[in-house]
């Protein structure tokens, strides 16, 4: 999925993995199983990217950057509905959505509290923009070095003055999952 896209025959992902398509269907019966599968591993490895960043100290725009930094690595490696993957509306996915825009939301108010963070962005933000420099434009070659000055130029943006508001009304976790059709309780 990752050389060919998500739309390669699951046969050839079988012949890759070097086991049969009967093996392979009875652990994925369909692409949609497969995409949840690797929805959740992509929500483990950004929690623990944030887990990572909370060990080592970092707060505010630097923790930010590490989390955006970390996000491009995995590039497409994070199969995410944000990125197409049909969403997954599981308790456990819900839950891991929720911990990351915890984490991010923890690690933004140490921001907004010593003044590295603009008052008005939320975890949602963040997670919009991980999103968007994961997933390389077609024919770019270089896409990872652009895609890792956008991530910087985002970041200095975020510690931007607060008297320059954003347009728009902020989207929240809430308003993702509503999209999602998970059923929530915040």
């Amino acid at each position: 999925m990752a050389q060919r896209g998500r739309n390669v025959p699951l046969a050839d992902i079988a012949k890759a993995a070097g086991v049969g398509v009967g093996t392979f269907y009875r652990g994925w019966p369909d692409r949609t199983a497969l995409l949840h599968t690797l929805e959740h591993r992509a929500y483990e490895q950004l929690i623990a990217i944030l887990d990572r960043i909370q060990e080592s100290g970092q707060t505010g725009a630097n923790a930010i950057e590490t989390y955006l930094d970390g996000c491009l690595n995995l590039g497409n490696q994070l199969v995410l509905p944000l990125n197409g993957a049909p969403p997954l509306i599981d308790q456990a996915a819900v839950v891991a959505r929720g911990r990351i825009n915890a984490a991010l939301e923890r690690f933004l108010a140490d921001g907004r509290g010593d003044g590295s963070v603009r008052a008005d962005i939320n975890a949602t933000d963040i997670i919009m923009c991980g999103a968007m420099i994961t997933q390389p434009l077609p024919n770019s070659p270089g896409f990872s070095i652009i895609a890792r000055r956008h991530l910087h130029l985002f970041v200095r943006g975020i510690s931007a003055p607060a008297d320059s508001p954003l347009p728009g009304p902020a989207v929240t976790q809430h308003d993702i999952e509503e999209i999602f059709g998970a059923e929530t309780t915040f």
